[in-house]
């Protein structure tokens, strides 16, 4: 692998000292995940503090380690980046990524389709040039300045995600990425226990702006209600270009037309003043929304859009995040689709309706396994009945697991409520007893609910009979 930082420029962009010198070819924070080469950075964490895996580190090949304390029992020739404050020297690291780096760069927010976003924009701008993009959900105050850190310097395109879910806290993240194309997916009551309104979580979104490089472009959801108030907050914090993307007829990337199936979709639009026609190998009209800002900023960035539509046809849905699985079931298949890693309001009424469209085999049933939507506050019964409308045609049994959702259960016809339990271990009995060959079975919640548990549990069941494998 090529050189990522020298001992002496870590050091100058840390305002640390060196012990020996060194070079990393990569950045770490996680012994489990840490190849050879990486510089280690010790930080401290709600529950471990990284100095106490820095020898760890080193026998696992680490290149240097940055701390800020001694290291017992770790040899005096050991290779390490002493600092104040290790968050606050990652955080330093990570700016002088960004600013050695000449790629174009895209930073991608939202209430819903942040990942899957930047994961689509990072083969969309592939052929275009060198590509790089945050790894998984690196989005808060450590994952974007270690994602900045990891920047290759000969990168053309690099593509980063920012999450939040208080005020304030986009607008430090956008300030170290120095986006020159800021994309919000949409605006939705995600978060909401921590905002007094849906505007409130809008104008947090809209932190993103303030970092826009001179002369920045922003991609916003043409089709949100929340599009006016963003554009407007845009143009004050100095955007030039403000492309729309959507189905609405001033969008500067606009969908004309949209065939969904329940294998992917087959899409039709107009990106500026061309028509891009391709096809989507993950169904849902939400991948389609998702696709069209895709190729909008795109565009922003200088990118081939033609290329990068063809691109798309290459992407796969992620764990967590609407990756299917065929299960071997009892002599027959049960298709799994593991929405498990998070949820919200809207991204729960969309993968709903993926499981409506999904065609179940011979005799098969639709089943929706449901964990709470947390951090709604006070909305929380409101939005967790308001499911019922989603659930009222195609699905055939719901079963619940958590405390909020009790409000769904409460909304839901008798013919349709499979059970509510409070934990997974309690639920999976009724649910391994219910499932039959043929049945599609989608399993979605909030990551505090730990419903991918039940994805391993019902892969692990699978391999009784044949491996869980992801669909081809």
């Amino acid at each position: 692998m090529s050189p990522l930082w020298a001992a002496a420029d870590a050091a100058a962009a840390t305002g640390g000292s060196c012990s020996t010198d060194w070079v990393a070819t990569g950045v770490s924070i996680d012994t489990r995940t840490l190849e050879p080469g990486d510089l280690f950075v010790g930080l401290q964490g709600p529950n471990h503090d990284g100095h106490d895996y820095v020898a760890a580190a080193m026998q696992r090949g680490a290149a240097a380690a940055m701390v800020d304390r001694e290291i017992p029992r770790l040899a005096n020739s050991a290779p390490l980046l002493r600092v104040t404050d290790t968050l606050s020297g990652l955080a330093a690291l990570g700016a002088a990524g960004r600013r050695r780096s000449a790629a174009r760069i895209i930073a991608v927010t939202g209430s819903v389709g942040k990942t899957g976003t930047k994961e689509a924009l990072r083969l969309g701008l592939a052929p275009s040039g060198p590509t790089y993009a945050s790894a998984g959900g690196l989005n808060n105050h450590w994952g974007a300045p270690l994602s900045l850190a990891r920047l290759p310097p000969d990168t053309r395109y690099g593509v980063f995600e920012l999450g939040m879910n208080h005020p304030g806290e986009i607008a430090a993240l956008t300030r170290l990425v120095r986006p020159h194309v800021a994309v919000v997916t949409t605006v939705e009551p995600a978060h909401l226990g921590f905002f007094s309104s849906v505007e409130a979580i809008a104008d947090a979104k809209a932190e993103i702006f303030l970092g826009l490089e001179l002369g920045g472009s922003v991609v916003l959801n043409r089709d949100n209600p929340h599009y006016t108030r963003l554009a407007r907050a845009a143009k004050r914090a100095g955007a030039v270009e403000i492309l729309g993307f959507g189905v609405h007829p001033e969008a500067a990337a606009r969908l004309n037309d949209c065939v969904l199936d329940s294998r992917g979709s087959t899409v039709e639009a107009i990106i500026g003043d061309r028509l891009v026609r391709f096809r989507m190998a993950v169904p849902g009209r939400h991948w389609v929304m998702n696709a069209l800002a895709v190729l909008a900023a795109v565009q922003a960035a200088g990118g081939d859009v033609v290329h990068a539509a063809e691109a798309l046809g290459e992407f796969e849905a992620l764990p967590g995040r609407g990756r299917r699985h065929e299960l071997a079931w009892r002599g027959g298949t049960l298709t799994l689709i593991d929405e498990s890693y998070n949820a919200s309001p809207a991204a729960m009424r969309a993968a709903l309706a993926v499981l409506a469209a999904t065609e179940p085999g011979d005799g098969g049933r639709r089943v929706a396994l449901l964990g709470d939507m947390l951090e709604l506050g006070e909305a929380s019964e409101r939005l967790h009945r308001e499911l019922a409308e989603s659930l009222a045609a195609g699905i055939d049994r719901v079963f619940l697991i958590g405390e909020a959702i009790v409000a769904l259960d409460e909304a839901l016809p008798a013919a349709k409520r499979g059970g509510l339990w409070r934990s997974v271990e309690e639920a999976m009995p009724a649910l391994l007893s219910f499932l039959e060959p043929g049945d599609v079975v989608t399993v979605k919640g909030s990551r505090g609910v730990g419903l991918g548990r039940v994805v391993e549990l019902l892969c692990a069941q699978s391999l009784r009979h044949a491996a869980c494998r992801p669909e081809t």
